[in-house]
């Protein structure tokens, strides 16, 4: 007598998605190593954030369940960006950036934004805080590429192509210097000049450029007393470990104790009310704490892979002539590399604290979502290019209609 196993449903792309058999839509290795990073994050966020939230809100899953929520929020959100057709956002880019910029001025406005340890960086949606600085910053890539594949002769030839995109960056910067938001103005201006350097800037105009903006960041760092006091402790935090050196000589701490291959996971000291903001800013640290330098190493890896194959996604959009692709997959591989440089530069010691969270991993909404909505946006970029490179013309969808109808453009999704 044969046993027949029930068939299972088996899960089929929605049509726009689909592409040749023997093809995926979509670029495996940047799918694991996102998913990769998420589900550490979740662990890690589980392990350090307990005994906080049942100290100081009632119930030792709070967090865990808030950021449970923000994953699967996220990850709803990619699913639907991942379908948006590359050319509308190039027809919006110049509205994106108006987006982006009355985000960050509303941000300001008393009663709307909120302060939290002295920084206004948030919006109140009911259990939601948007941070605007995280849609800024793909507001101002879009506009960044649009403006490269518009003015790609004129950047490459002439100073002017150069300095035309410092005007919009310059009224986000002084936005961000207001809130203040000093991490968000490091990474932008990072991501804006590498970006135009990929789009053809001269190396002499770079050298120029570099040393122009580090002038100015290094003004801005010592204009406010508490910018210049994270310098000192920074040089020397155990001049003062108890004081203003604290967070940064618990974090060394931790990484102390993890040694090779760590206490064991859930076996941290420092998430015990010693280091700061243990579930955020430096979940880093209590990720090396637990799982030892093996793990801490794991995840740089992880994000070699996630960074590579967006580089190498974008590079392969240039050779199919198709630059704004190539362009936005460039400057969301920025954002994400400076953001995962600072942070765990700052968690081992070798950067002054910023505030920026470590992207797919810190606990928040607005990072998370925002993260995986420009990685869905590069693999829509992978998408589009496997059709265009093996000829497939997608079928005309309901989606599709809706798109070209919205935009005003041809059903070329």
């Amino acid at each position: 007598m044969k046993l027949s196993l029930p068939k299972l449903p088996q899960f089929e792309l929605p049509t726009e998605l689909r592409v040749p058999q023997g093809t995926l839509p979509f670029d495996p290795l940047l799918l694991i190593s996102t998913l990769a990073l998420m589900l550490t994050g979740l662990v890690m966020i589980s392990s350090a954030s307990m005994d906080v939230a049942a100290e100081n809100f009632g119930g030792a899953f709070f967090f865990i369940f808030r950021h449970g929520f923000f994953v699967l929020l996220a990850i709803a959100v990619a699913v639907f960006v991942v379908r948006i057709p590359i050319h509308i956002w190039e027809r919006f880019s110049v509205w994106l950036l108006v987006i982006g910029f009355l985000l960050l001025v509303v941000v300001l406005i008393p009663g709307i934004g909120r302060e939290v340890n002295g920084s206004r960086r948030w919006i109140g949606l009911g259990g939601f805080n948007l941070q605007a600085s995280e849609v800024a910053k793909v507001c101002m890539v879009m506009f960044i590429s649009g403006y490269l594949v518009r003015r790609l002769h004129e950047v490459r030839s002439t100073w002017a192509g150069v300095v035309k995109p410092a005007i919009p960056l310059a009224f986000y910067l002084f936005v961000l210097y207001l809130e203040p938001d000093y991490g968000s103005i490091v990474v932008i201006t990072a991501t804006v000049m590498g970006m135009i350097f990929l789009g053809g800037m001269r190396l002499l105009q770079l050298v120029t450029v570099v040393s122009i903006v580090t002038t100015l960041v290094g003004a801005l760092a010592v204009t406010q007393e508490y910018r210049l006091k994270r310098l000192q402790n920074f040089l020397d935090p155990w001049a003062d470990p108890y004081g203003a050196g604290y967070q940064l000589s618990q974090a060394q701490i931790a990484f102390g104790r993890g040694e090779w291959f760590g206490a064991g996971l859930g076996n941290s000291i420092q998430k015990l009310f010693y280091l700061p903001e243990a579930h955020t800013d430096f979940v880093y640290s209590v990720l090396a704490e637990e799982l030892g330098l093996f793990g801490a190493m794991i995840v740089v890896l992880l994000y070699v892979v996630l960074i590579a194959r967006m580089f190498l996604i974008g590079r392969q959009a240039e050779k199919q002539q198709r630059f704004f692709m190539g362009y936005i997959s460039y400057g969301f591989a920025f954002i994400l590399a400076g953001q995962a440089m600072i942070n765990i530069g700052v968690n081992v010691g070798a950067l002054p604290t910023k505030g920026l969270t470590l992207p797919l991993m810190s606990y928040g909404g607005s990072s998370l979502v925002i993260c995986a909505a420009m990685i869905a946006i590069v693999q829509r970029v992978d998408l589009e290019l496997k059709r265009e490179r093996l000829g497939v013309q997608p079928k005309v969808t309901r989606w599709s209609r809706f798109w070209a109808r919205w935009s005003g453009g041809a059903l070329n999704v």
